[in-house]
Parts: C-alpha cells; sequence; structure tokens
C-alpha cells in the first residue's frame, strides 16, 4: 500500500472516530474517543503540510486531555433517597425511560405494591438510577428493577448501591438479592456487580448476590 493511500485511510479513520464520539452518551468515553480522532487528524494534517488542521486539532486533544484529567480528580457524591412506590415522579419518570427501560428487561411493567423497596440512587444530586425490589420473608430482595440512565453508566452507581452500601440492605434483613437476567446485555452488567447464576434457572438466568 503506497504512502498516498496510507494517509487518506488515516483521514477517514480520524473522521469516523470523531463521528462515533458524538454519538456518545456517556461523557468519559465520549472524550476519550474524540481524543484519539483529534490525535489522528493531528497527525494527519501534520504529513499532508496541513498545518491549520493539525493546529485546531491539536488543540482539541489538550481540551480533551484537560477535561478527562477533571473527570478523573472529581469527588462525586452518592446517596439513596428512599421514595414510596407509587410515587408520582416515579410514575413520570418510568413514562419517560420506558423505550429504554425496555432495552435491558422487555417484561418489566410498574405495578407498586405495598412493601416494595422502591429508591433513588443520586449522584450529585442528580437521580440517576433506580432500584425496585420486592423482599421476600426468608431474607432474600428480589430486583423488579436496576436501572442508570445512559449518561451515568460508568459502573459507578451499581458499585456504590451493591458495594459500599451493602448495609442498606442488610440493615433491613435482607442477606441475598436476587436478579433476572432480562438481556444478555444486563447479565454482563450483573456479573460486574459480583452476581453469580444460579445455574438451576432456565435459560434467561437468574443471578445472586449476598450481601449479609
Amino acid at each position: 500500500m503506497d504512502g498516498k493511500l496510507w494517509l487518506e485511510l488515516l483521514g477517514y479513520v480520524a473522521s469516523v472516530l470523531v463521528a462515533v464520539s458524538l454519538m456518545m452518551s456517556r461523557i468519559v468515553r465520549l472524550r476519550v474517543i474524540n481524543l484519539v480522532g483529534s490525535l489522528a487528524f493531528t497527525l494527519y494534517g501534520a504529513l499532508i503540510g496541513a498545518y491549520p488542521v493539525a493546529a485546531v486539532n491539536g488543540f482539541i486533544v489538550v481540551i480533551n486531555l484537560f477535561y478527562l484529567w477533571k473527570m478523573l480528580r472529581a469527588r462525586e457524591y452518592f446517596r439513596i433517597l428512599v421514595i414510596e412506590p407509587d410515587s408520582e415522579y416515579l410514575r413520570y419518570f418510568l413514562a419517560v425511560h420506558a423505550g429504554d427501560v425496555r432495552r435491558f428487561l422487555p417484561g418489566f411493567a410498574h405495578a407498586p405494591e405495598r412493601g416494595e423497596m422502591t429508591l433513588f440512587v443520586l449522584r450529585d444530586l442528580v437521580p440517576a438510577g433506580l432500584f425496585i425490589g420486592e423482599p421476600r420473608g426468608d431474607g432474600c430482595l428480589w430486583v423488579r428493577l436496576d436501572y442508570v440512565i445512559p449518561a451515568y453508566r460508568d459502573f459507578k452507581i451499581g458499585r456504590y448501591l451493591y458495594g459500599e452500601r451493602a448495609d442498606f440492605f442488610r440493615e433491613r434483613g435482607i442477606h441475598t438479592i436476587v436478579s433476572p437476567a432480562g438481556t444478555a446485555g444486563h447479565a454482563e452488567y450483573l456479573r460486574r456487580m459480583g452476581f453469580t447464576r444460579d445455574e438451576s434457572s432456565g435459560a434467561e438466568g437468574v443471578y445472586r448476590l449476598r450481601v449479609g
């Protein structure tokens, strides 16, 4: 492959990376992909002698590095906010995110019941995660919904809820959290949160996490 073709390929790759970055809902991922694309454009501009292109994209590289550094150093604040199962705000939240919820739990339908555990996980005061569970008399909590809005899907909310705040469940007599896996993607999330699959379950899969 000659040098000219390599340069054209580099330009196409840089363009695709920048375009893909703009489709990312997670800010950190957007910055990382845009950083790589800008680096490629900087190299491309320098190699073809288009120095304004190289200079502008070099500046974008610096901007991305600066904001990534700030994001990685920023201290975030999480808090559990228990709400009523029939909360008007809960109904509104679920209506807004209904399509996205069905991507992960196709069979989910909101039917609030007495004694249901319903809570938001606030991330810097933003209601970023929603958890709905049904306590059972045997100390098990069956998860009906564990949902995080797209901009905050970096697993921090799950680690906070199931890891740092496992005491929240223990204080309420919960020793095991049981969750069905609605999709393969949801099953992967559960495994990353420390859940293990119940091998006796059906094809869909049921996962368990010991918190007691």
